[in-house]
């Protein structure tokens, strides 16, 4: 007996049905893509190009571990303290920007992105994971460090996951988003805003981890329109 083999588009049209099963059932193998910036457009120019350290270097910190690009990524292995990245391109905005990166902590348990970023004629850092792995805030307001002002929250963070940041400078604020949830939103009039002395060489713009091996990629940075 001659057996016919079903149609291609029959074949196509019944592996739709079951991809969409899939997602529907929640399949746990199905993992979610990261999600690209909001407003993710040609307004956004990337400062790393995926393939070198071009416009950035290792930061000099006393200690630091090795920095090097793999796989699209910028792999800062733990240092005796602090290891990061400092860029050393162009000149950037002070304020009326938005930056946004992804970061993962691969090893360790601290904090796997301290992101310094400039604020007018200052400079401030974003922690995550910090202070034994949890804590994440804004370092510093009036000489008080994220773990110890209005803006210092607890979160677990996984090891081995990419995790989306976004930060927003304007001439108001501070704000803040992790996995495009908002987590700061920091007035920063009559406010002294600054950088703790261990990572004032990140200025003008780095990205720091602490006794923790990290990775951070897809760093971009958008300029906004002045609000009149």
């Amino acid at each position: 007996m001659v057996r016919h083999l079903p149609h291609a588009g029959f074949l196509r049209a019944s592996l739709a049905v079951v991809a969409v099963s899939l997602v529907l059932s929640g399949d746990p193998t199905l993992k979610a893509q990261p999600q690209a910036p909001q407003g993710k457009d040609a307004s956004w120019q990337p400062l790393f190009d995926g393939k070198t350290l071009a416009n950035w270097q290792s930061t000099k910190f006393i200690g630091e571990g090795a920095v090097q690009v793999e796989d699209g990524q910028i792999i800062m292995e733990a240092g005796r303290n602090l290891t990061g990245i400092t860029w050393a391109g162009s000149t950037l905005p002070t304020t009326n920007y938005e930056l946004s990166l992804q970061a993962m902590r691969v090893e360790g348990g601290d904090f796997f992105a301290g992101v310094t970023f400039p604020v007018a004629g200052s400079f401030c850092s974003l922690i995550l994971g910090g202070w034994g792995g949890t804590v994440v805030g804004l370092s510093s307001i009036n000489g008080m460090d994220a773990s110890e002002n209005e803006t210092t929250q607890s979160m677990d963070f996984e090891g081995g996951r990419w995790y989306s940041v976004r930060v927003r400078v304007t001439p108001e604020k501070i704000e803040a988003w992790l996995d495009e949830r908002q987590i700061i939103a920091q007035g920063i009039k009559g406010k002294k805003i600054d950088t703790r002395i261990e990572v004032d060489a990140s200025r003008p713009l780095g990205v720091a981890s602490w006794r923790t091996k990290a990775a951070v990629r897809d760093i971009r940075l958008r300029r906004l329109e002045q609000r009149r």
